[in-house]
């Protein structure tokens, strides 16, 4: 009976599986069908970006390429049609140099003797400056040619400064970038990398205006010349160029290691090491050893690292580059080799790199497997990989365009319905919006099509491009049953959200580079021989090394008993004591002489440790609130006592200052600045006819027409206290600064804000929630993107989010100052007063009776917040991380030298200017909890503003008059 069972349930998991093989192939027929024979390249118009340059490409699709290059004369420029430009002398080039200064602005007049495609190419030079890629906005005949024009991207160069150090433990220490300044030359092209070509601008006949606006950081300009558009030979006739009977190389290989790079596009493409894997080069599981480069920060299409070459003997060779993919399974990562600055030919324009846990061989070469041959001269050459998004590239355009016109079509729908639809009321969407529902079949066939080429080219489905399915099943059930939307509104905002992530995953190719062999193409370069002995030696070696070897800990590490040491926590994350460790290895202790030990650490375990005795001697990067709690428990030091005090706070705006003083001392330094700024979508505004709020009665005449529209502000909320972080407050004390009121009076005895003034901010502010209707809780980055929340007060770190997870909307953002309040003077006159509170993170000396111990202490802590070191930790972060860590440092000419542009630097030293600090006093947690509770009183209970806060300020005065006692501190 058993075995019958048995053999049934068998029978039934076998017909199961047939079934389920039989409906997934009817799925996969069906899937296509749904856009098969459709014409999916045209958008409505009225949903669609304005001239995009897809449309721009392929209006001239067919028209002629340029005969031959037009070179322009730098120095033949309209001298007043420009400005910030002067011609220069540069003793490494001949002929006129153009120096184009940030904000600058220079236009030559072109005669074209034939109509049409050009590149327009530079040779440039970067200076001395901030660090970051020049950024310029190219016009032809006063107008931006397509959308894209207005951003282009041309990088520096970068290279180790000098050679691989070892810390006292024999691992090896990565050099310090420093950037080269020298002659290169790069093609104006789309900053994204979605087109992998460069840009094409098709000229008439005649006289043409060439403008390039300098957007970001100054650059020499040797040469301007329009390329006539020449694409890479195929193999048959790279081949048939050379030659003719030049031999194949045998017996010569040349082993290039990838970490010694000559030359790099970003500085974050540094050298790395690796201990997972026996078959890096060079292998250690006892040492850190530098053996690769590339990993997570060779992502971004345009970054290229370059090697130099000397080869032996002239003739033909193979190529082959051991790498690894091993960051997403079902991606390809695409890579475009050039030799001597060109690619040799079309095929590598795109070398692809499937996934692989472990290192690859690879060797360029045809569909059938015969690696491709690359004649090379005898004598030195270079050899560069770029990252490109290949095949992708044009899907990833084709999916921005898509999420673009989504949040249209959410924005639109939002008119009639807002973001919550009464589920029992039919809006008859398909008769009041027909064209959206037209527009959202074609755009879920447009994401059903995207998904089969994506797996078609990489040869299965990736979770990078789930979320395109979701979104099409749901467009096309809302296309079958309009009324559908209504019940499902809110899941389909987030699906085009989770859209605009997969979108930002799918445009990371990252890549490791362990090695690039140039072997004689008679003998090309071997795979990768798997050996299981090596592979269990090598697990036995980490196994056994994990006993002996502390790998986490961080560059020279000293013994407690060491003389002149420094004991330094920090409680931020790896990658910042990682950046840290390094700079006081190479910099602060050569310098100094005094050495330190780094420690990252939880924020929760310093009071303990602080309170047991087990302290360390400086605390990096704390919470504003705590120094001044220490204090009142003898726990940190006074700074203002030490030499040179007064030459350190300098360097800062005073407001930051304000919450570490006490009884006289100044017991921290600040270390980042945070406020809060106005973030706007400038395409809304726009098209809504509005104009940059510059008051709060501005914002609120302006919440009429962004209401109607169903659209929102967000102003943040005051949220429970956490961690020692101050609860968000920061509008409601700009408003309390901005009426003339204060929180505390000079002692910090006694709250001031239920003063008249204050009480008129109050009042204010909680009219945004209770008059207003403004949402208290919402995810501003999200409704951002969508166009839901146009406008929003937030903090400026902000942007390092949005310049990151929203790509789709770049271009159509931007910040500016936090509104201010209108105050009459004494003459008559107006002013508006922009006062802004402020916060951020410290630095703290911990109590130590030793007295040289807090002198090196002091030294390191004034090195850690100097201009030269909070410049390159802050670069270096964001060399890392990318812009998503845009280091919001507190020393205001560090601040100047970060990679904002013009405008967004001024808003910020404006915002700075009016920065105003908030004191931290003893019992000082009661205040931000009770205004939290004043606000929500009055929004959830509609209670007297004016009544509520007095009420509340009393009990804040009962709890700083009890505090103060506890500490023995004067009363009044």
């Amino acid at each position: 009976m058993k075995r019958l069972s048995a053999i049934v349930l068998v029978a039934v998991m076998a017909l199961s599986l047939v079934l389920l093989f039989a409906f997934s192939a009817m799925g996969e027929k069906d899937f296509r069908k749904k856009y098969e024979g459709f014409n999916l390249d045209v958008a409505p118009s009225h949903l669609d970006r304005e001239n995009p340059y897809t449309a721009y490409k392929a209006r001239y699709a067919n028209s002629p390429f340029g005969r031959s290059d037009i070179a322009i004369p730098v120095d033949s420029f309209d001298a007043t049609a420009s400005s910030g430009v002067s011609v220069v002398e540069d003793t490494g080039r001949e002929g006129p140099v153009l120096l184009t200064n940030e904000g600058s602005s220079v236009t030559w007049a072109v005669e074209v003797p034939a109509d049409g495609l050009y590149n327009l190419h530079l040779e440039y030079k970067t200076v001395p400056s901030r660090g970051v890629d020049m950024e310029r906005a190219l016009l032809i005949d006063g107008e931006y040619p397509f959308y894209g024009a207005q951003r282009l991207s041309f990088t520096r160069l970068w290279a180790d400064g000098g050679p691989i150090t070892t810390d006292n433990r024999g691992n090896e220490i990565r050099p310090r970038q420093i950037e080269v300044y020298d002659w290169t030359e790069g093609y104006c092209r789309d900053d994204l990398g979605y087109e992998t070509d460069p840009f094409r601008f098709w000229l008439e006949a005649g006289t043409h205006r060439i403008t390039l606006n300098a957007k970001n950081e100054p650059m020499l300009l040797g040469a301007v010349t329009l390329k006539a558009i020449e694409d890479a030979p195929d193999y048959q006739s790279y081949v048939a160029s050379k030659p003719a009977g030049a031999k194949k190389i045998e017996g010569t290989t040349l082993v290039v290691q990838g970490e010694s790079a000559h030359l790099r596009s970003d500085p974050s493409l540094f050298a790395k090491y690796d201990r997972a894997s026996p078959y890096s080069e060079p292998y250690s599981v006892w040492k850190n050893i530098l053996n690769y480069t590339g990993g997570d920060a060779w992502r971004a299409s345009g970054q290229w690292i370059e090697w130099k070459i000397d080869v032996p003997e002239t003739g033909w060779y193979q190529i082959g580059i051991k790498a690894r993919q091993r960051f997403e399974r079902g991606y390809i990562a695409s890579r475009t080799l050039y030799i001597d600055g060109k690619v040799p030919f079309d095929a590598m324009s795109n070398i692809p790199f499937g996934y692989s846990s472990e290192w690859e061989m690879i060797n360029p070469g045809d569909e059938e497997g015969e690696p491709y041959s690359f004649y090379l001269e005898k004598g030195l050459h270079t050899l560069r990989l770029e990252a490109t998004l290949g095949r992708i590239g044009q899907l990833i355009g084709e999916l921005e365009d898509t999420i673009f016109r989504l949040n249209n079509i959410y924005r639109t729908i939002l008119v009639l319905t807002g973001t919550n639809p009464d589920p029992y009321r039919d809006y008859n969407l398909h008769m009041v919006y027909p064209e959206e529902i037209e527009a959202m079949d074609r755009e879920s066939k447009r994401l059903y099509r995207m998904v089969d080429q994506l797996v078609e080219y990489t040869g299965q489905k990736s979770d990078r491009i789930a979320a395109a399915q979701t979104l099409a099943i749901q467009l096309e059930r809302f296309v079958e049953r309009p009324e559908r939307i209504t019940k499902t509104f809110s899941a389909f905002k987030d699906n085009i959200t989770s859209l605009g992530t997969s979108l930002l995953n799918l445009t990371e190719t990252k890549l490791d580079v362990d090695t690039i062999i140039i072997s004689g193409a008679a003998n090309p370069a071997p795979s990768i021989s798997r050996n299981i002995f090596k592979q269990a030696g090598h697990a036995f070696g980490s196994f056994f090394s994990s006993f002996f070897v502390d790998h986490e800990s961080l560059g020279n590490v000293y013994e407690d008993n060491t003389e002149d040491i420094v004991e330094v926590w920090l409680v931020t994350g790896r990658d910042q004591s990682t950046v840290l460790k390094t700079m006081v290895d190479d910099t602060f202790t050569p310098d100094s002489g005094i050495k330190v030990n780094v420690k990252l650490i939880n924020p929760n375990a310093v009071l303990p440790a602080v309170v047991a005795g087990n302290n360390p001697d400086v605390v990096l990067s704390i919470y504003s609130s705590l120094p001044v709690d220490y204090a009142l428990r003898n726990a940190v030091v006074d700074l203002s006592q030490f030499e040179g005090f007064d030459e350190v706070v300098k360097q800062f705006h005073p407001s930051t200052i304000v919450p570490f003083k006490h009884a006289g001392g100044v017991y921290a330094l600040p270390e980042t600045q945070n406020f809060t700024v106005l973030f706007y979508r400038t395409d809304i505004l726009e098209e809504l006819g509005l104009q940059v709020p510059q008051t709060w009665l501005d914002l609120v005449s302006m919440l009429a027409t962004l209401q109607s529209a169903n659209l929102s502000v967000g102003i943040p909320f005051p949220s429970v206290q956490i961690m020692g972080a101050a609860s968000n407050l920061s509008a409601f004390q700009s408003m309390l600064f901005q009426h003339g009121a204060r929180i505390y009076n000079d002692k910090g005895t006694r709250t001031l804000v239920d003063s008249e003034n204050g009480v008129e901010a109050f009042q204010l502010f909680t009219d945004f929630f209770t008059s207003y209707g403004l949402p208290m809780d919402f995810d501003f980055v999200s409704r951002f993107r969508s166009g839901e929340m146009p406008i929003g007060v937030v903090d400026y770190g902000t942007y390092n989010t949005l310049v990151v997870s929203a790509p789709e909307i770049r271009g159509l953002w931007e910040f500016a100052p936090l509104p201010g309040t209108e105050l009459a003077q004494p003459d008559g006159s107006v002013y508006i007063d922009r006062k802004v509170a402020t916060g951020g993170n410290c630095s703290v000396m911990i109590r130590n009776e030793d007295e040289a111990t807090k002198l090196r202490a002091w030294e390191f802590m004034k090195w850690w917040v100097s201009t030269p070191t909070q410049v390159r930790f802050g670069r270096e972060m964001e060399s890392i991380l990318g812009a998503s860590a845009r280091y919001a440092t507190a020393n205001r000419e560090a601040l100047r030298q970060m990679a904002w542009n013009a405008n967004q630097l001024a808003v910020l030293e404006s915002s700075i200017e009016n920065a105003v600090g908030v004191p931290e006093v003893p019992g000082g947690y009661y205040t931000p909890r009770h205004l939290t509770n004043a606000v929500r009183k009055v929004i959830n209970d509609r209670d007297d503003p004016r009544e509520t806060l007095i009420d509340y300020a009393r009990e804040i005065n009962e709890e700083l008059t009890k505090k103060r006692r506890e500490f023995g501190l004067d009363l009044e």
